[in-house]
């Protein structure tokens, strides 16, 4: 038995610690670290299932050339000697790379000195632009550098947690708890939750605004207006730590100069509106948390700073449960900015535009070459691939083709550029299928590195398992290409240790309290204090070691004047208006228990059972206007794409606004990548694109029938127009549907479930009348596969079907039961999934509702341990208790 391996989990930006033990059998198992700061033993769903996704099914395990398989040498020769040819050729901004918020530190250290030093262009992006430009845009505009003011720490000590644009308990679980455990240990703090969506976070809400998509900013510079008149300016810190608030009162005053005013554009209730701006008027210990819903705008920055100028107002900042606070999406979003890891930054929070910073950066990395001017933002540089600028890419642990709004766009730059190289761990995705050269990288578990989350804290990732196959390091890659092109006394590392020494030293490098970033304090750890780091706030100096919780408790800030500025806020104008052809608004995020493009969770069979299916959610009055049924396929369109998913129809939606989630694409579904609709508009402060507002039409989408396929092996669905893949228990689900019937169900679909006609048994019974159709294949009297079709999308539950898998043969009852779509006897339907941790149905818990009077979610938790574990789906168990008992 190995000792247990203290690592950090790989998805979101909460940086939740991770426990790995491993039984005497060999069997991981994954619990979280009670003494890590961020979660202190917490995990969500997907951490919980973190051993569930280890397997190497599915992965990339060696380099290859145009789908030849090569040796490591080979690969990194060729990628080196296209891109010195490249640069040569066409200048230094011919080449580009796009990188990851689940990149290590380390790996993004090398990735942005290489761009920015040695290649000599700012061309390298990342994922994170996706996700939290916005805010970093907004803290540079206010505090003069990109600083997140306070820790998780302040969710305790809040008076008011004010939840804007984040649904939290979804997105972000372990915050959530964290604030649900607050409430009850203190009954005086109250929850406001400002979202167009009634969400699961709306669970522990004592307020719920439900604004009209895109008018944040109105409400918050109309609480920065009432804040004002309600005398609660705290003119002591205004005077001596901000400079500019008259310019944005006066702009306030203007664009939101009463509640009224407020309550009219927002589309809210007068009281709604008041009631929120009393509480955070006298509520001092208040924390803004916020995150996609401000972020993902044409006018994110924006909204982020009036936030930011409410909290400046009122000397919110600064100081134990209160400020604003940006979570981020991705494990290493923070990390990626401490590096420089966007096309608009230099490195260790220095600036491209200011001379000073370039010189030393340069004298710090004895680089060729230093950029002058930052580069090209995510969309624009797809933008410029699309028109042949750029030659070569190189795309690392992301899957831009299915992220990037405008995604058939994206697609078409890929297919275009001369050189496209991909470093992932994954083997087929929607990106890989354009590469040029594929570099197998290490993934979670293997790689060994830093990340830092959302409160500033340090934390390490650490290797449990073996590498696998010729996969390597990401930092190792970037290095040996560097070295083969030259630079081989800059990336003469050895370890990642040093780098991660190196990244310390730099953040510290004529610094003096002039940046926010510096962890030189860590710059000389020995190679073992470095894997025995402790998750660590920074900044960490020489003379901090402990490291900082909170910024800017002394009033200085990063500014020329060393004050933080007010920053005037223009009022929103969508970049894309809805129209007669395009009625409805669009907006797009995360489920429960999948992250970004599944290529990581689409393994754990109990993550895609809560939610199966992409799907657009829609309030009945649309449902009604458009002729929609609940359950029945949708063809989406805007003017950049098409999906087709399955209607939701749902009152937590607002009228005239659609839900979809962002993670399904090619390899998952025939047609659910959602930002083939979204349009490419973007931010003009931090180009982070407007994922929240795109104008869409809907239609009934023209089934003929309805059914799903139930498969021990992965099948082609070429012969289906639509279908969706979900991972099972024992086996794979497809969900299916098609325009027109077949002329034989028999002759389209046996060949595809059977291997071997001779050596497997076929049953079927068919009702042309009702499109009903179902076969199975059996062999050995054991199930094989079977499918299901009816013109109704409500046909028989899957849980039951999938649990006669696992017997070693079907009787003769089994048999008929199958082909009659009729529960056994012996059999109990669970049906869907609400408790991921324990598999917990909503039939069982309905059940034990009802047969045993449970009231409260904790009375469920004792009968069938439902939410129990992570707490996620808490707030569906309230539901469920709802609608049973009122």
């Amino acid at each position: 038995m190995m000792d247990a391996i203290k690592t950090t989990c790989p998805y979101c930006g909460v940086g939740c610690g991770v426990l790995v033990t491993a039984t005497p059998t060999g069997e991981l198992n994954v619990k979280g670290d009670p003494e890590h700061p961020a979660n202190f033993g917490r995990l969500c769903s997907k951490g919980a299932a973190l051993a569930e996704t280890l397997s190497l099914e599915g992965r990339l395990l060696a380099p290859e050339i145009d789908g030849q398989v090569v040796a490591m040498d080979t690969a990194l020769d060729h990628v080196a000697r296209e891109f010195i040819r490249l640069r040569d050729s066409y200048g230094t901004d011919s080449i580009a790379f796009y990188v990851s918020g689940q990149l290590l530190t380390e790996d993004y250290y090398l990735a942005n000195k290489l761009m920015k030093g040695f290649i000599g262009s700012a061309n390298i992006d990342t994922n994170s632009r996706l996700c939290m430009s916005s805010a970093v845009a907004g803290h540079k505009r206010a505090f003069g550098s990109d600083s997140v003011p306070g820790c998780y720490d302040d969710l305790e000590r809040a008076k008011l947690i004010t939840l804007a644009g984040s649904n939290t308990a979804w997105c972000h679980p372990v915050l959530y708890q964290r604030i649900v455990a607050a409430k009850k240990q203190n009954p005086d703090l109250m929850v406001v939750v400002i979202d167009p969506r009634r969400t699961a976070t709306c669970d522990i809400a004592d307020l719920h605004l439900p604004i009209k998509p895109g008018t944040d900013q109105t409400l918050f510079n109309g609480l920065l207006n009432f804040c004002e008149q309600s005398g609660e300016r705290n003119h002591l810190y205004v005077s001596n730590f901000t400079e500019g608030v008259e310019e944005a009162l006066k702009h306030a005053r203007q664009s939101a100069g009463s509640i009224a005013a407020v309550a009219e554009l927002c589309q809210l209730d007068h009281d709604l509106v008041e009631r929120f701006y009393k509480l955070f008027a006298r509520s001092e210990r208040a924390v803004t948390l916020f995150s996609q819903g401000i972020n993902q705008w044409s006018s994110g920055t924006d909204r982020v700073n009036a936030i930011i100028n409410c909290h400046l107002l009122t000397g919110r900042i600064g100081r134990p449960g209160m400020g604003p606070f940006s979570i981020t999406g991705q494990p290493n979003a923070m990390g990626g900015r401490e590096v420089g890891g966007l096309a608009n930054q230099l490195a260790a929070h220095m600036a491209i535009e200011n001379p000073e910073h370039r010189a030393l950066t340069q004298a710090f990395w004895q680089s060729p070459y230093i950029i002058e001017s930052e580069g090209l933002k995510a969309v624009e540089m797809f933008e410029a691939i699309h028109a042949g600028k750029i030659k070569a890419l190189w795309v690392m642990a992301t899957n831009p083709a299915v992220s990037l709004p405008d995604a058939t766009r994206v697609r078409e730059a890929l297919q275009k550029c001369e050189l496209v190289v991909v470093s992932d761990c994954v083997r087929q995705t929607d990106t890989t299928q354009y590469a040029d050269v594929l570099l197998p990288a290490l993934t979670w578990g293997e790689r060994s590195g830093s990340v830092t989350n959302s409160e500033r804290c340090v934390s390490r990732q650490r290797a449990f398992l073996p590498t696998p196959g010729e996969a390597k390091p990401d930092w190792w890659m970037i290095a040996e290409v560097a070295r083969r092109m030259g630079h081989a006394a800059q990336f003469n590392y050895a370890s990642v240790h040093e780098i991660f020494s190196e990244h310390a030293r730099l953040s510290g490098y004529e610094n003096n309290g002039s940046r926010d970033f510096d962890i030189s304090g860590l710059s000389e750890l020995t190679a073992q204090e470095y894997e025995g780091l402790p998750p660590t706030q920074w900044p960490v100096t020489p003379q901090n070691m402990i490291g900082t919780a909170r910024l800017f408790a002394d009033g200085k800030f990063f500014t020329p004047s060393g004050k933080a500025r007010f920053i005037t806020t223009a009022t929103w104008q969508a970049a894309t208006p809805i129209t007669s052809d395009y009625p409805l608004v669009l907006n797009t995020g995360r489920v429960r228990d999948h992250w970004h493009t599944m290529t990581r969770t689409g393994k754990a069979a109990r993550l895609s059972q809560h939610i199966a299916e992409p799907f657009i959610e829609l309030h009945p009055d649309d449902a009604t206007r458009f002729g929609i049924q609940d359950k029945h396929l949708v063809e989406v369109s805007s003017t950049w794409g098409r999906a087709v998913v399955r209607a939701v129809i749902s009152d937590a939606q607002q009228v005239g606004s659609v839900f979809i989630p962002i993670h399904w694409n090619n390899q998952f579904s025939a047609s659910a990548c959602v930002d083939e609709l979204v349009n490419p508009a973007a931010d003009p402060f931090s180009g982070q694109p407007e994922f929240k507002h795109t104008p869409v039409r809907i239609v009934p989408y023209a089934a003929s029938w309805y059914g799903f396929i139930l498969s021990r092996r992965k099948l082609g669905m070429q012969a289906f127009d639509y279908w969706t893949l979900v991972q099972d228990k024992s086996v794979w689900r497809y969900e299916i549907a098609a325009e027109s019937l077949p002329a034989q169900w028999s002759v389209l679909v046996k060949a595809g479930l059977c291997q071997d006609e001779n050596s497997e048994e076929w049953i079927e019974y068919s009702d042309k009348a009702q499109r009903r159709y179902r076969a199975a294949c059996l062999r050995e009297g054991k199930l094989e596969a079977c499918i299901f079709t009816d013109a109704s999308p409500d046909i028989i539950e899957r849980d039951w079907l999938s649990q006669l898998f696992s017997d070693e043969s079907l009787s003769q009852p089994q048999r008929n039961a199958l082909l009659a779509g009729s529960l056994p006897g012996a059999v109990h339907d669970h049906g869907p999934i609400i408790c991921s941790c324990y598999a917990i149905g909503l039939t069982t818990i309905q059940e034990a509702i009802t047969s045993q009077g449970l009231t409260t979610v904790d009375a469920i938790g004792q009968a069938l341990r439902a939410g129990t574990n992570c707490g996620s789906c808490k707030p569906e168990l309230n539901r469920i208790i709802k609608e049973i008992t009122e």
